[in-house]
């Protein structure tokens, strides 16, 4: 699976950016599909993921209230809806896609098998 990503760029604290995943030749409904993040010096963390078949979604409780993932099935792609945007928000981004995950390891790095290349979210005013 290739994975791009899009939408990434400057936010200003409070407010909102809108990131998409799409997937050339594969239909991104069959894979688990996350958001990591991984700001300058950190690790890479999991910010978000839907599960392939019923649609479940999770999240890091560091931006739960405050993201939102979703599928947009007719453009077959995952998209990550950021509101009231905060500094430690910024970093790359990245889409990352599963066959098969259990739920209780989502946001490990390991479990995924295809990742896009990243886009930039800088949150600053």
């Amino acid at each position: 699976v290739r994975l791009v990503e899009s939408g990434g760029g400057l936010g200003r604290p409070g407010g909102s950016l809108r990131l998409s995943c799409a997937a050339s030749r594969y239909t991104l409904d069959h894979y688990a599909i996350a958001w990591f993040r991984q700001a300058p010096g950190k690790e890479r963390e999991g910010v978000a993921c839907i599960t392939s078949t019923d649609d479940r979604t999770y999240y890091a409780d560091s931006v739960k209230g405050r993201f939102t993932i979703g599928k947009d099935k007719a453009e077959n792609k995952v998209f990550l809806e950021m509101n009231s945007l905060k500094a430690e928000d910024t970093g790359v981004y990245y889409c990352a896609a599963a066959s098969y995950i259990h739920v209780s390891v989502w946001s490990n790095v390991v479990e995924y098998d295809a990742w896009g290349q990243g886009t930039q979210v800088t949150v600053s005013s």
